[in-house]
């Protein structure tokens, strides 16, 4: 049973590893791929839009038709597909809160 929940355990840090290495700095962003980014709520855009920034730089998050559910300063992941048009904007799937609450998104207008 120790060799199973060691197992358990080891497993979950080398997964929690590999999700914070996965994390791309802003100023890395590329057009047309997934990503997850770190950082601080910048400013909040339009209802629909907030710029997120890290040391790296800023980009828009875009959740339409959704509203913003976070506030300036807060402290944020984001995880969405980064849009092919200018400026360069992330369309959210997901936010990650400080308190570990995970947001969900659809872009989709009913």
């Amino acid at each position: 049973m120790r060799v199973l929940s060691s197992l358990a355990l080891a497993g979950l840090l080398l997964s929690a590893g590999i999700a914070a290495a996965a994390t791309t700095p802003i100023g890395d962003l590329r057009r047309g791929t997934m990503v997850t980014i770190e950082g601080t709520v910048d400013r909040i855009l339009d209802t629909d839009e907030f710029r997120l920034r890290d040391r790296s730089g800023a980009v828009r998050i875009y959740l339409g038709p959704n509203w913003v559910p976070v506030d300036v300063g807060q402290q944020v992941t984001v995880r969405g597909f980064v849009d092919d048009g200018w400026p360069v904007e992330v369309y959210a799937r997901e936010i990650i809160l400080p308190d570990g609450r995970t947001l969900q998104f659809s872009h989709r207008y009913d």
